[in-house]
Parts: structure tokens; C-alpha cells; sequence
């Protein structure tokens, strides 16, 4: 990242100690059955591949350094009526960013 968009990141904290649940969120992804949100996760997923009967728009970041292209394949896979994914070359984790050509796609998609 540039230090303009770091400086963006950092800009609605007061400082460090306001960055708490992101330094947090490593540890809530579940890496074992065992652990909470589990059971949850899981009849999401079957909720998804089961019971969805909607359209559904899914855009990727192929440079997405936390997710990327083959897991969000796996969970394009998974979703009931979900049309090919966009796939953003240079994007990363948050496409939100991309705003009006990510937005332009998903109101063609739907329209």
C-alpha cells in the first residue's frame, strides 16, 4: 500500500489501541471443529448450497493475499445460483474499494 492509503486506514483511529478487533480477528477464524462459531458456519454453508434459491453476484480479488482466487472458487462453488464470478486482476481483500466498477457489475448482474 501506498502511505496515502495507509494514512486512510489509519485515519478514523486515535491510535493503536483502537485497532483492537483487527489485531483480534486472527484468532476468531476457525481452525478447528472444536472451536466456537463452528456448528454456525456450517449450517450457513448448508443454507447456501441447499436452501438459497436467489441470484447471487460474487466479485474476487485475484491478489487478495488473505483469501484469494481458489478459496473463493471453493466458495463460488458452494452458493446456489451464484453467476460467474468477477474476477478483479489487481484486486485485494476489499473490493468495496473498487466501488463503481464492482458496483456497475453486480446492478448488471441483478438488473
Amino acid at each position: 500500500m501506498t502511505d496515502a492509503e495507509v494514512a486512510a486506514y489509519d485515519a478514523p483511529y486515535p491510535d493503536v489501541r483502537y485497532k483492537a478487533g483487527v489485531r483480534a480477528f486472527p484468532q476468531l477464524v476457525m481452525t478447528d471443529p472444536a472451536m466456537p462459531g463452528v456448528t454456525e458456519s456450517r449450517a450457513a454453508m448448508k443454507f447456501w448450497s441447499e436452501q438459497w434459491n436467489g441470484p447471487a453476484f460474487m466479485a474476487i480479488g485475484a491478489a487478495d493475499p488473505v483469501l484469494g482466487v481458489e478459496v473463493m472458487r471453493k466458495l463460488h462453488a458452494l452458493i446456489r445460483g451464484c453467476g460467474e464470478p468477477l474476477v478483479i486482476a489487481d484486486g485485494g481483500h476489499f473490493l468495496q474499494e473498487w466501488g463503481g466498477d464492482i458496483a456497475a457489475k453486480a446492478l448488471e448482474y441483478f438488473a
